[in-house]
C-alpha cells in the first residue's frame, strides 16, 4: 500500500463528505477517540498526535490493557511467541522499517535472549519486545497529554445530536466527533459443534488467547490441535518450552503447514500490476508462472510471495468483489502458510517434532467428537480417504484462527452500531464493511464519514491487513485521513 497515493486520491472525497455533512461541531478541540489500543489504535493515535502539531485534537484511546500498543499478538509473556517478521522489517514508521531493529539495538535489549540473534544476522526477538518498543513511542504522547488513555472496556456506542456517545464499563460517558475502531480480532470459532460437544471437558481449549489457557495440558498428553496456520505453530512451540512431550496431532482440511523464511534474504521478484489479474484464477496463474521463472534464476518462491503482497493493496482492487470471494473461499489458505511465515525458532521447535515422530499433520476434519471419561474421543475424516479414523486424545485446542465472519457477535457494542445502520459485514467475510477511506459502510451501503476502521478488520476493503508493514502503514493512512478531516472542519469553520 501506498500511503502518498491513497492520501491523494482521498482527498477530493474527504473534502466533499465534510463540506456535505457538517462532521464536526465548533468547539475549539474536537475530541477522537480510538477504540482498542494494540498496534492499529495506537499506530492511529500515534501518528495523528503528530500529524496535528499545536492543533492536536484530544485523542482517546480505549484500551483495558496497562499499556497501549500491546494487543493480544505483544501483551504474551510466553517466551516461545516470537516475531514472525525479522526485526529489521517491523516499525510503527511506514517510512522507517529499521526503527524497532534500531531500538533493539541501542538498548541492547536482546542480551538475555541469545536464541533471538540468528547466524545470518537477523534478529527475531520474542513477541513482547515488539509491544515494548510501542509502548516507548506512545509514552511521551501519554505524559504531555497529546494522547490519553482510558484504560476500561467500551461497553455502547450510539450516534447522539451530531456527536458519539461512548460508555465503558466503568460507568463513564464521553463524547467524541470522530471514532476510530481498532479493535481485537475475533475469538476463533470451533467448527461444527465441537464448543458444545466439548465445553464441560477439562482440558479442551477453545480459545489460546486468554492467558493461561495451555497451563491445563500435561507433560504425556496426546493432543489434538484443530488449525494448523500460525497459532497451531505458537502452540505446539509452547507446549515444548512448557516440556510437553506427549504425542500431538494437528489437522485442517488441506493439512498446509506454515511456511518458514527463506535461508537467505530473497529479492522481490515478478510484476502483478502491469497486467493485472481480472479474476482468481488468473491470479494465480501469474503466481505459478513468477515463481516458476523466479527458480530459473536461482530465487526462491519467497521473493514471488513477497512482491504480491507489496503489490496486494493495487491487485486487491483490481479483483470484481465476486472475485475476491472466490480467492477467500479457495486460496486463502494457500495464501496464509506461504504469507505468514513462522520463526525460525518455532520453524525447529516443529521440525524437530515431526522427525521424532510426536507431531503429525494431517489432511481432514474432525467429524465428530465427544467425551468420554476424561478422554475425548474423536472421529477424523481425512481429506483423501473414505473411512474415517477414531482417535482418543486427552486434550483437544482450537486454533482456527479468528472468525471475522462473527465480529458483530463479539461485543454489544458492534452489534449496536449494526442495529443502527453504521455497520455491516465486508462482502468478502473478512471484517467490516469500509470504503477506500476506511469510513464505516452500513446495511444501507450509506458511508459515515466520523466512523472509520483500522487494521484487520478492514482488510476486506484493503486487501492484506493482517500482518506488519501493512498494519502500520493502514494506522498511518486511517491518522492521515483523520487529520484531513480536521484540518478541512477547522479551515471552514473560520471561514464561517
Amino acid at each position: 500500500m501506498s500511503n502518498v497515493r491513497l492520501l491523494c486520491s482521498g482527498i477530493e472525497a474527504t473534502v466533499s463528505a465534510i463540506m456535505q455533512s457538517k462532521l464536526l461541531p465548533t468547539s475549539e478541540q474536537p475530541v477522537v477517540a480510538i477504540i482498542g489500543g494494540g498496534v492499529s489504535g495506537a499506530g492511529v493515535a500515534y501518528h495523528l498526535a503528530r500529524a496535528n502539531g499545536g492543533d492536536a485534537p484530544l485523542i482517546v484511546v480505549f484500551e483495558p490493557r496497562a499499556e497501549l500498543g500491546r494487543g493480544l499478538a505483544y501483551d504474551t509473556d510466553d517466551p516461545a511467541h516470537r516475531i514472525n517478521v525479522p526485526a529489521a522489517k517491523m516499525s510503527l514508521q511506514p517510512d522507517d522499517q529499521g526503527e524497532f531493529q534500531a531500538w533493539i539495538e541501542a538498548r541492547d535489549a536482546v542480551a538475555c535472549d541469545p536464541q533471538a540473534r540468528r547466524p545470518d544476522g537477523l534478529l527475531f526477538p520474542r513477541r513482547r519486545l515488539f509491544g515494548d518498543y510501542v509502548a516507548s513511542l506512545l509514552k511521551p504522547l501519554l505524559e504531555d497529554g497529546s494522547v490519553r488513555h482510558c484504560r476500561a472496556a467500551v461497553t455502547h456506542v450510539e450516534r447522539r445530536d451530531g456527536r458519539w456517545s461512548i460508555r465503558d464499563d466503568k460507568g463513564d460517558v464521553m463524547q467524541a466527533d470522530i471514532v476510530a475502531i481498532a479493535t481485537s480480532h475475533p475469538p476463533p470459532a470451533a467448527p461444527g459443534r465441537l464448543a458444545t460437544r466439548l465445553a464441560g471437558h477439562p482440558r479442551f481449549v477453545a480459545d489460546t488467547t486468554k492467558p493461561g489457557a495451555l497451563e491445563v495440558i500435561r507433560p504425556q498428553d496426546r493432543v489434538l490441535v484443530i488449525g494448523n496456520g500460525l497459532t497451531a505453530a505458537d502452540v505446539i512451540a509452547s507446549l515444548a518450552e512448557r516440556g510437553h512431550h506427549g504425542p500431538v496431532t494437528a489437522i485442517s482440511r488441506r493439512g498446509l503447514r506454515s511456511r518458514g523464511h527463506a535461508p537467505v534474504p530473497q529479492p522481490l521478484f515478478g510484476d502483478f500490476l502491469s497486467d493485472a489479474a481480472r479474476s482468481a484464477v488468473s491470479l494465480l496463474a501469474g503466481i505459478r508462472a513468477a515463481i516458476h521463472a523466479a527458480e530459473a534464476q536461482g530465487i526462491s518462491w519467497h521473493g514471488v510471495i513477497d512482491q504480491v503482497r507489496a503489490q496486494g493493496h493495487d491487485l486487491w482492487q483490481a479483483l470484481p468483489v465476486a472475485e475476491r470471494c472466490r480467492l477467500v473461499r479457495h486460496l486463502r489458505p494457500y495464501w496464509d502458510v506461504h504469507r505468514f511465515r513462522i520463526a525460525p525458532q518455532v520453524e525447529a521447535v516443529l521440525d524437530e517434532a515431526i522427525a521424532a515422530g510426536r507431531l503429525e499433520i494431517l489432511a481432514g476434519s474432525v467429524a465428530e467428537a465427544r467425551i468420554e471419561g476424561e478422554l475425548v474421543v474423536c472421529s477424523l475424516q481425512p481429506r483423501y480417504r473414505r473411512q474415517s479414523l477414531q482417535q482418543s486424545y486427552d486434550a483437544v485446542v482450537v486454533t482456527t484462527g479468528p472468525a471475522h465472519g462473527g465480529i458483530l457477535e463479539t461485543q454489544p457494542w458492534l452489534a449496536a452500531l449494526a442495529a443502527s445502520g453504521y455497520l455491516s459485514l465486508d462482502l468478502t467475510g473478512l471484517g467490516l464493511a469500509c470504503t477506500e477511506h476506511s469510513e464505516a459502510i452500513g446495511a444501507s451501503r450509506k458511508a459515515e464519514p466520523s466512523l472509520l476502521i483500522s487494521g484487520p478488520l478492514a482488510r476486506g476493503t484493503f486487501g492484506e491487513l493482517m500482518g506488519l508493514p501493512q498494519v502500520t502503514e493502514h494506522a498511518f493512512f486511517v491518522a492521515t485521513e483523520i487529520a484531513a478531516k480536521l484540518r478541512l472542519a477547522r479551515a471552514n469553520t473560520q471561514r464561517g
